[in-house]
């Protein structure tokens, strides 16, 4: 049985040529051309990479600040004791605590986008690893999220700095920006990510690193950009 492809999607057929790719600029363009849904969706960009993620060397893994924000207004949690509770609070945190946010979460409390935790604190949230490590939520030193630091976490969490690592097919999802956003702010920030996923190539990789990469929008079709 044939797969019935929406109207919209075939008016960007009718404007992108599946077969060829896009320098990252034109292929913004492109995609702000096509057709529009109801909400802001998000541009992403998808990376397949030519890495093998059974070795441990080769797994991918950064963070990069997006120049223009995400778009998105992020809830962050910061787990902290002492005089970090008051900085986290004036830093912004959207929710604080220690021993009893950790229990909390543990109950099922995950309304947040973002958790920092100050290392005095990661043996006791070490153990939410099954709750918060599938949903990207748990605090890593190599993201920034593990800090003494946590005033200047949270500013560049608040700012637009995003997390991205591999997936188990060597596969990189990642937004980076909103499709209200203006064509060179969408490029900047795009470009910022190809640049930082790119220098964090494993030196064991041999051959091609980034196979192929494409940008879409949330509920669109992607669109190829030349490497």
């Amino acid at each position: 049985m044939a797969t019935k492809v929406s109207k919209r999607i075939k008016e960007t057929y009718k404007k992108v040529n599946t077969t060829k790719a896009y320098p990252l600029q034109e292929a913004v363009d492109l995609l702000l051309q096509t057709p529009k849904v109801k909400f802001d969706e998000t541009v992403e960009l998808h990376f397949n990479l030519g890495i093998d993620t059974k070795s441990s060397d080769q797994n991918v893994r950064g963070t990069v600040t997006l120049p223009h924000g995400t778009g998105k207004t992020l809830r962050v949690a910061v787990v902290c004791q002492g005089d970090n509770v008051a900085k986290a609070k004036n830093a912004g945190a959207d929710v604080v605590g220690s021993a009893d946010l950790i229990e909390k979460i543990e109950k099922g409390f995950l309304d947040f986008d973002c958790l920092v935790a100050t290392p005095d604190m990661m043996k006791d949230l070490s153990r939410l690893g099954k709750v918060l490590g599938p949903r990207g939520l748990m605090p890593s030193p190599k993201a920034g999220t593990v800090t003494m630091d946590v005033e200047r976490a949270l500013r560049e969490v608040k700012a637009g700095r995003v997390e991205f690592k591999n997936d188990k097919q060597g596969g990189i999802h990642i937004g980076v920006a909103k499709r209200s956003f203006t064509a060179d702010k969408i490029h900047d920030n795009a470009k910022q990510v190809v640049d930082a996923v790119t220098s964090v190539k494993p030196s064991s990789v041999k051959g091609i690193y980034i196979k192929s990469l494409y940008i879409s929008t949330t509920m669109g079709a992607g669109v190829k950009v030349a490497i």
